[in-house]
């Protein structure tokens, strides 16, 4: 009987075959933390484990993206405690404007195909676009993993998600995602691995806005077949393979073919209705970030439809790359230069306004229209504010005429 992707990365791990709903102790590829929550990690692992090193360096990764740079004394003394224990412990960092986790790990190859990574962030799922393990853990579980190497795992059941047919203008990934969102619920993959086919022809970043809000979907972990860009970037492992004969828990289809624009209402990430049901709805802030959809790609789509046009004078249009690498490919063919004329904001590479604690907070009453994973009330800055969630060409449309708009009308 053949398996899925996630019982056979389980299985090379665990050394043996295994079942979905088995319980398995595994030794991970990698384990991230990153500057909002890896003070308290090493609190737990000294305090509560009792255990002064890490078992094993080369197994962890640093990083300092959500809230960078510091916005507060204490946030930079966090970020000072982080960078002193990676110092003493020999532990791989990516500082200050290198970028959001995810996104960096991707594009230094330490997440690859095949390999089991996780992470103290819950979009951890997003690693599965390049057809590795990834999924988020709790503070004292990642602690556990950093004083011992291993951690105990049970085996998800599998939901495949199979695509078809294409996208048609101004149509992209995060309408798909948004799409699975509306038809799969919150509750929807709970604790399963959603593997995504029919899209071997998709490039790596919309496998990662797809990996990313997996999670949205309550799956353990969101996985796109290694083929395509992402076999001719990363090695791929000679027994990782899709097998006809995997057993799915069940089938979900999507038809790309005449699928709209989707967008989010306030504040439920799967309350989500084609555009022309909310079109027309006033938006005074824009922000074009997370590890989502902040790539180049991203912002490329949204200079192609703002070029020559300025952003509406009652929005204020924030734009954070996702990494220091995107935001250089964005700055060489002059995709920025476009997003500035029109009258964007450009930040620091990283998780930016996504958590409301720095770069764009959102106040009493605002509404604002993101790229990003999740709208829930408070989560940007005032709990009076309201999130709406679209795509990127979607953001910069309803940025010229302050109202969400369809980008095929621009």
């Amino acid at each position: 009987m053949g398996r899925t992707l996630s019982e056979q990365i389980l299985s090379h791990a665990a050394g043996r075959e295994v079942q979905p709903g088995e319980l398995v102790i595994v030794r991970p590829d990698v384990v991230m933390g990153h500057d909002s929550l890896t003070p308290s990690i090493i609190q737990i692992m000294k305090e509560e484990l009792g255990k002064e090193r890490v078992a094993d360096p080369d197994q962890i990764v640093l990083t300092v993206d959500h809230v960078a740079p510091p916005s507060t004394v204490g946030v930079a003394n966090n970020q000072n405690t982080s960078r002193r224990f990676a110092r003493e412990q020999g532990i791989r960092m990516f500082d200050v404007g290198r970028g959001i986790c995810h996104q960096v790990l991707i594009e230094e190859q330490i997440a690859r195909p095949g390999r089991i990574v996780l992470g103290s962030d819950s979009h951890s799922t997003s690693y599965g676009a390049v057809g590795a393990f990834g999924s988020g853990m709790g503070s004292t579980d990642i602690a556990l993993i950093w004083a011992t190497g291993r951690t105990w795992l049970r085996v998800p059941e599998t939901i495949k998600v199979q695509v078809s047919g294409a996208f048609g203008p101004g149509v992209g990934p995060k309408d798909l995602a948004l799409k699975l969102e509306r038809d799969m619920t919150i509750a929807g993959a709970t604790y399963a691995a959603v593997e995504y086919h029919g899209l071997d022809w998709l490039p790596l970043s919309g496998r990662q806005t797809l990996s990313s809000m997996a999670v949205e979907l309550g799956a353990k972990v969101g996985i796109v077949p290694p083929s395509g860009e992402v076999a001719d970037r990363c090695p791929v492992p000679d027994w990782l393979r899709v097998e006809p004969d995997a057993t799915y828990a069940r089938t979900v289809e999507v038809d790309l073919d005449g699928l709209e624009p989707q967008v989010a209402f306030p504040h439920a990430v799967d309350n989500v209705v084609d555009i022309s049901e909310i079109a027309g709805a006033e938006v005074n802030v824009i922000f074009l970030g997370t590890c989502t959809n902040a790539r180049y790609e991203d912002m490329r789509a949204a200079a192609d439809i703002l070029n020559g046009k300025q952003v509406n004078e009652d929005v204020r249009f924030i734009v954070t790359p996702v990494s220091s690498r995107e935001m250089q490919r964005a700055a060489a063919d002059g995709t920025l230069a476009t997003l500035l004329a029109a009258g964007a904001v450009l930040t620091t590479p990283g998780c930016g306004m996504c958590m409301g604690r720095h770069l764009g907070t959102l106040g009493d009453d605002d509404v604002c229209l993101s790229t990003g994973n999740r709208n829930f009330k408070g989560r940007m800055g005032a709990p009076t504010s309201s999130i709406y969630l679209a795509s990127p060409s979607v953001a910069a449309a309803t940025a010229i005429t302050g109202r969400i708009t369809d980008p095929r009308d621009i």
